[in-house]
């Protein structure tokens, strides 16, 4: 299954060594959409680096993911303008309402919260992007009717 696309990766590096660490993570997570146990242990038998220590990399870093990412995976964002705006509030609201945190991915797989720096969308603050389509201006009452409208739109497709 997917060991085939991390396979392929690593076929791009042969005798390489633990320099080549991140690019290779980054590679995998864009080939699977996250970093799984059987991907991080196929890297380091390909590193001839320990599993403990590719995990000890991976996490120091926050854009790599130990999950796959919902099927609406929503980014908020905690930049300056956006926490003067609110953002805190939104993020409180979309925890509530899904119940996970953020980088989790909700049981059924519809919806997964990823806290980012910045989405470039400052005068539109607070701004949330689900599957790169931004969400300008949002309140916290907002948050449920756009959750709505992303299941609604999910059953229409099904």
């Amino acid at each position: 299954m997917g060991s085939t696309k991390i396979l392929k990766v690593l076929e791009r590096y042969p005798g390489v060594g633990k320099d080549k660490l991140i690019p290779i993570l980054q590679e995998v997570q864009e080939a699977e959409g996250f970093l799984g146990r059987e991907a991080v242990i196929l890297i380091g038998k390909h590193l001839d680096v320990p599993a403990s220590k590719i995990y000890g990399v991976a996490t120091f870093y926050n854009q790599f993911r130990f999950e796959p990412v919902g099927r609406f995976h929503i980014q908020i964002c905690r930049g300056t303008a956006c926490h003067v705006k609110g953002s805190a509030k939104l993020l409180e609201t979309l925890k509530r309402e899904l119940g996970v945190e953020p980088g989790r991915t909700t049981r059924d797989g519809m919806f997964s919260i990823e806290v980012v720096a910045c989405i470039g969308a400052c005068g539109l603050a607070p701004a949330i992007s689900i599957n790169g389509e931004f969400h300008a201006r949002v309140t916290p009452e907002e948050i449920p009717v756009i959750l709505g409208n992303c299941r609604k739109s999910a059953q229409e497709v099904s």
